[in-house]
């Protein structure tokens, strides 16, 4: 069985009156398990080969390395975004705080109403910026690594800009949040 749907296996643990759920289908422990994984909140942006802004909210972002600083970030090969991505060699980098909220939606929503607005406007290299965010950083493009219908995909920091602080934004069980009391 596939689906979000998940049958679940409820055992007990021998020694523990706290019940155990085993999923049992792959795709829905991968959907379920990433659930409650908390994620940062970011927007990647680009221009496809016409010129038109194209971009998408993010969960996959992570730093790979200081020297040289290198991030990445992952995406599907089929998103209306790819073709984009996959033939560019710069795409800007947003950070997301708790105000951008609104933001992150419209940009995971229908991509030809992704840049409908005024919540940008043309950054470095022309590449549409976010307005108001706390973070962006321009990144070259120094690798793209297909895995399956996705692709994991490295870039090289050049530049970058502070925004107002603002707190952080996390994605969580498939709605965003301000960090709640520390752990």
């Amino acid at each position: 069985m596939h689906g979000c749907r998940a049958r679940l296996d409820t055992t007990m643990e021998r020694d523990s009156a706290q019940p155990e759920s085993r999923i049992v289908d792959d795709l829905s422990a991968f959907k379920l398990a990433f659930r409650r994984l908390a994620a940062g909140v970011s927007i990647i942006t680009a221009r496809d080969p016409d010129g038109r802004p194209v971009g998408f909210t993010a969960t996959s972002l992570a730093s790979l390395a200081a020297v040289p600083p290198l991030a990445t970030f992952n995406m599907a090969r089929v998103a209306s975004a790819w073709p984009a991505v996959e033939q560019t060699d710069h795409v800007l980098i947003h950070i997301l705080g708790a105000r951008n909220r609104a933001v992150a939606a419209q940009l995971a929503a229908d991509h030809d109403k992704r840049f409908d607005g005024d919540h940008w406007a043309p950054g470095p290299l022309g590449l549409p910026l976010i307005k108001d965010v706390p973070a962006w950083m321009l990144g070259r493009i120094v690798g793209r690594y297909p895995v399956h219908d996705n692709a994991v995909v490295v870039v090289q920091i050049e530049d970058g800009g502070l925004g107002e602080p603002d707190e952080a934004m996390l994605y969580h069980e498939r709605t965003f949040l301000r960090p709640g009391s520390p752990a």
